[in-house]
């Protein structure tokens, strides 16, 4: 039942990255319904013929709290109205991560899932490469997939350190050169997205490189190295001058405090924050809280953590900023290559979330729960292990060191603490 129930699992973790391929009601993922569906029922099968639930993590309890106070701000705020799309989007997350903290315990799971998003994200990766292809000369952006090329720039950016991560530690030669490939994959499509927020999170991402550099063998370096040329050498070549002349702009773009029109949208942001600074306006209420400033039909925060803050106040904020602390902290018990890449995935995953509003998207949540599986499941375990492998005995008290014990201190020397029973 397990195995099946870690089987739908992995379908739906591959079907993340591209689960805008497949609809038919419009704004509706069909493959990550059917999928998660799936995936959910074996997870409530796997719990109910074990007889147990796991023991819950602090980030667990933070979500939890997160959906209380925003489900009763819905109840005592908006009562008798429908129900959020956004909010049942957040109880969908939830389920997604307890499903992988009952399914996914052991650290070759975990690793499995962190392969079911690379392998995903090459269709999303290699649909976005086909398309730059097919219609060069009719679009300025491109995005595979059916997707919004930021959204999937981001998507494709956490990616890119879970391939580095797999292809440095999986065993399998074959598999180990299909992870690294999606490095170059990975960075020619984001760089077709034209997306200035996706390349700064790529190069986020890639920092993976020099802070594993340490953990490679000469041979696995040489062959690093030569993959990080061919992709930039793969991006040269496929990367049109007008995608160049886009992303250039982003130091311009700073400077001049406009970041696309966001600033004014962030600005509007804090106005209304600082009238309901506590409660907030209610989850899926941000163009109703901007509007007196954005006019009637104004964007959506293009900041996760903003958008919270204003939807669910400084309260609600604080329990999904729990989550993170929760996670970030629970990172630093891995060892030291999982550590080193949990650490750039974190880091990774709040850049892909602070131009976007992210707060609500199946990858992040994602992450935060194999970063929590991989800690629970490497740290404890590998303490475990060494604690097996290196009992401790008692050693006999030998008549020699008995007769130095009793020699008197040298002058001078610090007489250490006796105890007065013996």
């Amino acid at each position: 039942m397990t195995a099946l129930a870690y089987a739908a699992l992995w379908l739906f973790v591959f079907t993340i990255p591209w689960e805008n391929a497949v609809t038919i009601i419009p704004g509706t993922s069909l493959l990550t319904k059917v999928t998660g569906a799936l995936a959910l029922a074996g997870a409530f099968a796997v719990v109910i013929t074990s007889g147990r639930v796991r023991r819950w993590h602090p980030a667990h309890v933070g979500m939890l709290l997160f959906l209380v106070w925003t489900g009763g701000e819905l109840f005592f705020w908006q009562s008798g109205t429908r129900l959020p799309y956004k909010y049942t989007t957040f109880l969908m997350l939830f389920a997604m991560v307890f499903i992988i903290w009952e399914v996914a315990q052991t650290h070759a799971r975990q690793r499995g899932l962190l392969g079911a998003y690379v392998f995903g994200s090459y269709i999303a990766g290699l649909s976005t490469v086909a398309m730059f292809r097919t219609q060069a000369g009719a679009l300025k952006r491109f995005s595979g997939v059916e997707a919004d090329p930021n959204s999937l720039a981001m998507t494709l950016a956490l990616a890119l350190p879970m391939a580095w991560y797999l292809g440095m530690t999986t065993r399998s030669t074959l598999f180990r050169w299909v992870y690294r490939g999606f490095v170059a994959v990975g960075i020619v499509a984001i760089a077709l997205t034209a997306s200035r927020g996706g390349m700064l999170a790529a190069f986020t991402a890639l920092m993976i490189v020099p802070v594993t550099m340490t953990k490679l063998t000469p041979g696995r370096m040489a062959a690093a190295i030569g993959l990080l040329a061919l992709s930039g050498a793969l991006a040269v070549a496929y990367v049109p001058d007008k995608i160049i002349e886009r992303l250039s702009t982003t130091s311009t773009e700073v400077e001049d405090l406009s970041l696309g029109g966001r600033f004014g949208i962030w600005k509007a942001g804090v106005r209304a924050f600082a009238t309901r600074p506590f409660t907030g306006y209610g989850i899926g209420n941000w163009r109703t809280a901007v509007s007196p400033w954005l006019g009637p039909d104004p964007q959506v925060a293009h900041n996760s953590f903003l958008s919270v803050l204003v939807e669910s106040g400084l309260v609600g904020l604080a329990f999904y900023l729990s989550v993170f602390t929760a996670v970030f902290l629970a990172l630093q018990r891995l060892p030291s290559m999982e550590r080193r890449f949990a650490f750039v995935l974190f880091c990774t995953l709040i850049v892909t979330m602070s131009p976007l509003s992210w707060h609500d998207q199946k990858s992040v949540w994602f992450v935060l729960a194999v970063i929590l599986g991989m800690a629970r499941a490497t740290g404890p375990a590998l303490w475990d292990s060494v604690r097996q492998a290196v009992p401790v005995r008692a050693v006999p008290l030998q008549p020699a060191m008995v007769a130095r014990s009793r020699m008197p201190l040298m002058r001078g020397a610090r007489t250490p603490d006796r105890d007065p029973t013996l």
